[in-house]
C-alpha cells in the first residue's frame, strides 16, 4: 500500500501540451532530465510511486527509456541520446504528463531495494518500506544500532506475505531468508497473474507459492515464523483525496475502510492463529498510527522507523497478540 499523499494545491489548468522541442536542443541525459522535470513542475505532477521528486521521476524515465539502470544514471549523464532514443523519451514524458499514470505504468517496471519488478495496472505500484526493514532489522544489516528481530535469517523456515499485490515483498523475502518457504496470498486475480510473472523472472517457483484468497482463508491452518503484510490502510477522507496518479491504480489495493483499519483488524485478530510461538506480524499502516493505538491501547507494538518513513511499520510478536 502507498503512503497517502496529498494532492498539490490547485493554481489554474494543468498543462495539457508541451512545448515542441527542435532538433539538437536536447543533447544528453542530463538535458532530458531537465526538460522533463521542467515538465513535471509545470504540470503539478504528484511523485509517490517509487520516486518522491520530479527531477528522481525524470532520471528514472530517461534510464528505463535507454535500457540502463538507475544506479548507471551518473554514469552516462553527459553522454549524448540518439534521435530514436530522444523521441522516446520525449513520447514518454509527454504521456506522464497527459495521462497523469504513474511512471511504472509506462515503463512497466519499479524498483525496490536496487531490484526490478515487473508491474501494470492489475497492481498497485509497489513502494512499501517492508523491504528495507527486512535487511536492517533481521539480522542482514551491517548496522549495529539498528536492532535485530530475528538474529539468524537462516533459521526462519517459513514467511508468509498478506496482501501480496506484485510479488515484490514475498520475492524480497525469499532473497533475505534463503532457507525459509514463502506463500504469497493476495485476493485479486489480476494481482496474482502479475506476481507469478514476477516469481517466475525471479526463479522462485520451487519456494514462493502463490495464494488467492481473503488473507488467510486459503492457508489451511498452516503457522509461519513471520508474517508480512502492506494491506490496504488508507482512510475514507483519504480516498477521496488520492491524487489523479494513485486513482490510475487499483482501488482495491487503498481502501481501508472508514478509519483505514478494516484490513488490519483482521490482520491482527487472525494472526497469532498463523504464527509458530516465537514468530511475528510486521505489518504497515501508513499514517493509521494513531487510530490503531486508540484502538489497541494495550497491545505493545514497535514502531520501527525507515530512511523515508517515521511510524509507518509495527513489529509485534506472536506471544503478545
Amino acid at each position: 500500500m502507498a503512503k497517502r499523499t496529498k494532492p498539490p494545491a490547485k493554481r489554474g489548468p494543468a498543462v495539457s501540451k508541451l512545448p515542441k522541442v527542435g532538433a539538437g536542443e536536447l543533447l544528453t541525459l542530463l538535458d532530458f532530465v531537465r526538460y522533463a522535470a521542467s515538465r513535471f513542475l509545470e504540470a503539478r505532477l504528484v511523485f509517490a510511486h517509487g520516486t518522491t521528486d520530479p527531477v528522481a521521476e525524470a532520471a528514472f524515465i530517461v534510464c528505463e527509456a535507454l535500457h540502463l539502470h538507475p544506479d548507471q544514471f551518473e554514469s552516462f549523464a553527459m553522454a549524448r541520446v540518439t534521435a530514436t532514443e530522444g523521441r522516446k523519451i520525449l513520447d514518454l514524458i509527454a504521456r506522464r504528463v497527459t495521462t497523469r499514470k504513474p511512471a511504472a505504468y509506462l515503463v512497466n517496471k519499479i524498483y525496490m531495494r536496487g531490484l526490478p519488478f515487473y508491474v501494470d495496472e492489475r497492481t498497485i505500484v509497489p513502494r512499501s518500506f517492508i523491504g528495507e526493514l527486512l535487511e536492517d532489522h533481521f539480522g542482514g544489516s551491517d548496522d549495529e544500532d539498528a536492532g535485530s528481530l530475528i538474529s539468524d535469517p537462516g533459521s526462519v523456515e517459513s514467511v508468509l506475505d498478506l496482501c501480496t499485490g506484485s510479488g515484490c515483498l514475498a520475492i524480497l523475502a525469499a532473497r533475505n531468508f534463503p532457507n525459509a518457504e514463502i506463500d504469497a496470498v493476495d485476493i485479486s486475480k489480476g494481482a496474482m497473474e502479475v506476481a507469478a510473472r514476477n516469481v517466475r523472472d525471479y526463479g522462485l517457483e520451487h519456494r514462493l507459492t502463490l495464494h488467492r484468497g481473503d488473507l488467510f482463508e486459503p492457508l489451511d491452518g498452516k503457522r509461519y515464523n513471520l508474517i508480512i503484510s502492506n494491506p490496504p490502510y488508507v482512510d475514507a477522507e483519504g480516498m477521496a483525496d488520492l491524487p489523479r496518479e494513485c486513482r490510475a491504480e487499483p482501488k482495491l489495493a487503498f481502501d481501508g475502510g472508514a478509519d483505514g483499519l478494516d484490513i488490519v483488524r483482521r490482520i491482527l485478530g487472525q494472526a497469532k492463529a498463523h504464527l509458530t510461538p516465537q514468530g511475528g506480524l510486521l505489518c504497515e499502516i501508513g499514517r493509521c498510527r494513531p487510530q490503531l493505538e486508540d484502538a489497541y491501547p494495550h497491545l505493545p507494538l514497535l514502531w520501527l522507523d525507515t530512511e523515508d518513513s517515521e511510524g509507518e511499520v509495527f513489529w509485534i510478536a506472536a506471544a503478545d497478540l
